[in-house]
């Protein structure tokens, strides 16, 4: 196999100056391509954009979108052309989860997570295949998740919009199969050492079921057949996997990085 899978690869990853976004960021670096850094965050977008030009010999972009903001997104890929004259590679990775019971959750809140989760990546996906189309090469990967192929207790809004996400997944890769653009997505199981679980969930979880953070994390572990948390790499291997030639008969998948937990 190719050391470099994804040499001089052009990759924009949404949601990457942080946490799994930013593991990807840097995975895709060390497999080759040029990275555009795209977050909320421009201050962490450009420090981990910079982190990543230091530590390989790989050209960098941070930019600043907000995925929900169609001006932005355009922007953000019409900056990726002008920086680097093509685009390869689009990890759609952006997503929040804001979660409650159905008869409490509140309309604005349920509609914020549909508007990031799924028509941020319809957005990203609509102006990444302008591109690739006209390329007749690229590939659309969506960071989704075990909650798009199973209902999430309690978390209704995150479940549909992930759901939503797998449909869309599968329709776009229809459409531009026929000019060399790939589009898949996947879908990891519980990241227990990212920070939204650190600095949020299982404290959220610890109230709301009476217990200890740790004992909040050995249920989850027990949860999967595997007896391990997914971690970054896990997921960034078959990110790299389905980024790369090695995968070019694979389109409209939702591939599960679950430890057996998920296998529908």
């Amino acid at each position: 196999m190719d050391p470099k899978p994804l040499l001089d690869r052009i990759a924009v990853v949404t949601g990457g100056a942080q946490g799994l976004g930013a593991a990807i960021c840097q995975r895709l670096a060390q497999e080759g391509a040029h990275v555009v850094v795209a977050d909320l965050n421009l201050e962490g977008a450009q420090a981990l954009a910079d982190q990543i030009q230091a530590e390989t010999d790989r050209r960098t972009l941070a930019v600043a979108v907000d995925v929900t903001d169609e001006e932005q997104v355009a922007r953000m890929i019409d900056r990726t052309l002008e920086e680097f004259g093509r685009l390869d590679i689009l990890v759609a990775n952006a997503g929040i989860v804001l979660s409650g019971p159905v008869e409490e959750f509140e309309l604005e809140r349920w509609r914020k997570v549909i508007d990031v989760n799924l028509v941020g990546y319809f957005l990203c996906a609509k102006h990444a295949a302008r591109v690739m189309k006209a390329q007749r090469s690229g590939v659309i990967i969506q960071i989704n998740s075990k909650s798009g192929k199973r209902g999430s207790f309690k978390n209704s809004a995150y479940a549909a919009s992930k759901f939503g996400g797998i449909g869309l997944t599968q329709s776009i890769a229809l459409e531009l199969a026929e000019f060399g653009v790939r589009v898949n997505a996947v879908c990891p199981g519980n990241l227990l050492d990212s920070p939204l679980w650190v600095n949020s969930l299982y404290k959220q979880y610890a109230e709301r079921l009476g217990i200890s953070e740790e004992e909040v994390r050995q249920r989850y572990i027990d949860q999967v057949p595997m007896k391990r948390p997914c971690t970054y790499q896990d997921v960034c291997n078959v990110v790299v996997f389905l980024a790369s030639d090695q995968s070019s008969y694979m389109t409209g998948q939702a591939i599960n990085v679950t430890g057996g937990q998920e296998m529908h």
